[in-house]
């Protein structure tokens, strides 16, 4: 099979009008340069350059076939070119994945501020909680919030994430703030139906992670019902600190139970195994784990 190699040293040849020079110039072994001349007139069939001791020229044929093929040549070391460039440089399209509430206000900010930096990317984002096939889907990078199944991703852990007990003041007067979790069998507890634990909270009691039942006359599907539902006073609530830091922050919520916390839940950002990550995955992670701020979440 002719090699690229073989090309190269026959456009060397006709343009220098000698194997030395060429050799020289290539920085290749005279005898290098001497077996791909052969190897390439083997596979044409014909001879395409005339040697001799002082100067080697192209045949007739040879001139046609340098004629053809120099364009293609070069439409090929452009190419390597720009993918090397494509390396250094981020340019092209990036495709992120990212929890549909975690995206618009935790990664937003990060992807305007790599945007403006560079501007020859451009960025699609794709929001999901479902644990996507980043082949399947062509996702360069994607963050995930929880423990991570085994796969042949590869992972960069950006922190961990608190899960809290919650009720709004009003709630809270009228009921007490437990302090224990044993006693939030006294307690309205919205439930969200769906999930692998329907009325369980995780605690970590003397030590050890314990799994709660709970209960409640309120059960809805989504966390965006639960944080109304307990803006209202209508029980307590568990959730990621993260979606509800702006109701903690306003004082339309209060954080019960804190020193009972279950273990952080880790979030990583992952990527598909590769002999080299391009430089604009490389750069969005980067900066993705010196920006992305998780403090006090």
């Amino acid at each position: 099979m002719d090699r690229l190699e073989d090309y190269e040293a026959f456009l060397a040849i006709v343009e220098y009008g000698s194997l030395t020079t060429a050799a020289r110039h290539l920085n290749r072994s005279l005898q290098s340069v001497s077996r791909s001349l052969a190897t390439l007139e083997a596979s044409v069939g014909v001879e395409l350059v005339h040697r001799t001791t002082r100067r080697s020229t192209p045949s007739e044929a040879g001139m046609t076939f340098y004629q053809r093929i120099k364009p293609a040549i070069e439409e090929l070391e452009q190419a390597k070119l720009e993918a090397a460039n494509r390396r250094i440089q981020p340019s092209g399209i990036l495709r992120l994945g990212a929890p549909v509430l975690f995206g618009p206000e935790f990664l937003m900010p990060i992807v305007a501020r790599y945007m403006h930096r560079y501007p020859e990317v451009e960025v699609d984002l794709l929001l999901s909680d479902a644990f996507v096939d980043l082949a399947a889907e062509s996702i360069d990078l994607v963050v995930r919030i929880g423990e991570l199944p085994d796969s042949n991703l590869r992972a960069r852990r950006l922190g961990k994430l608190r899960r809290v007990v919650f009720g709004a003041p009003s709630y809270l007067d009228r009921h007490g703030r437990p302090r224990h979790p044993s006693e939030l069998a006294n307690h309205h507890c919205i439930l969200r139906t769906v999930g692998q634990r329907f009325g369980e909270w995780m605690f970590e009691i003397d030590g050890k992670p314990r799994a709660v039942k709970v209960t409640g006359p309120l059960r809805v599907d989504s966390m965006i019902s639960i944080y109304a539902a307990v803006s209202q006073g209508l029980g307590l609530g568990y959730s990621p600190l993260w979606q509800i830091r702006r109701l903690v922050d306003e004082g339309q919520v209060e954080i019960v139970l804190e020193s009972f916390e279950s273990v952080p839940v880790p979030i990583h950002a992952l990527w598909k195994e590769g002999r080299s990550m391009p430089a604009k995955v490389r750069a969005f992670l980067d900066m993705l784990a010196a920006e992305l701020d998780l403090r006090d979440l």
